[in-house]
């Protein structure tokens, strides 16, 4: 059994060093904050730098979910499950909420889109301790499941997280 994990635990670090090298190596590796939203652009993410810590940016996004009458389902505290195993990483929650008046138009439209919902927020901290939320871009959720005459529905979604994003990271 760890002769199996020294395997896979090599195997790990041997694959995130060829990533580390690649993105290090990458043309688009600048540390600018716009260099960050066009890539998280590109993987089909809204990103806010926040002005708050994780914590707080987490405790204020629930606090403005609740009040906008959604529903949180459950909030993700990555940083504490590692050190439940004894990993260490970065502060990181993600927010899982909804509200099926809006989310239930979306699958009548296009019943795939239900496996991205609930809608998701990430809050995580990077190694320069900026702050950043994260969410799932309507118009790429639109496209990645061919969602067809359903556009009122993905401009009151992507008004509704770009609102409840803004007021999270405001101070």
């Amino acid at each position: 059994m760890i002769k199996v994990l020294s395997i896979a635990a090599l195997a790990l670090a041997v694959a995130s060093c060829a990533s580390v090298e690649n993105i290090l190596n990458s043309p688009d590796s600048n540390s600018s904050k716009e260099t960050t939203t066009t890539i998280n652009a590109e993987k089909g993410l809204v990103t806010l730098q926040s002005n708050h810590s994780v914590k707080d940016t987490a405790d204020k996004l629930a606090s403005i979910l609740e009040s906008k009458g959604m529903t949180v389902f459950a909030r993700v505290d990555h940083q504490k499950n590692a050190a439940g195993v004894n990993l260490e990483l970065r502060p990181t929650q993600v927010i899982m909420f909804g509200n099926p008046k809006a989310g239930t138009p979306l699958m009548q439209c296009e019943q795939s889109v239900a496996i991205d919902l609930p809608q998701k927020i990430l809050i995580s901290e990077d190694a320069d301790n900026k702050v950043w939320l994260s969410y799932n871009n309507p118009d790429y959720l639109k496209t990645r499941h061919d969602i067809q005459g359903c556009d009122t529905a993905i401009d009151n979604i992507s008004k509704a997280l770009s609102g409840i994003s803004q007021a999270a990271i405001a101070k």
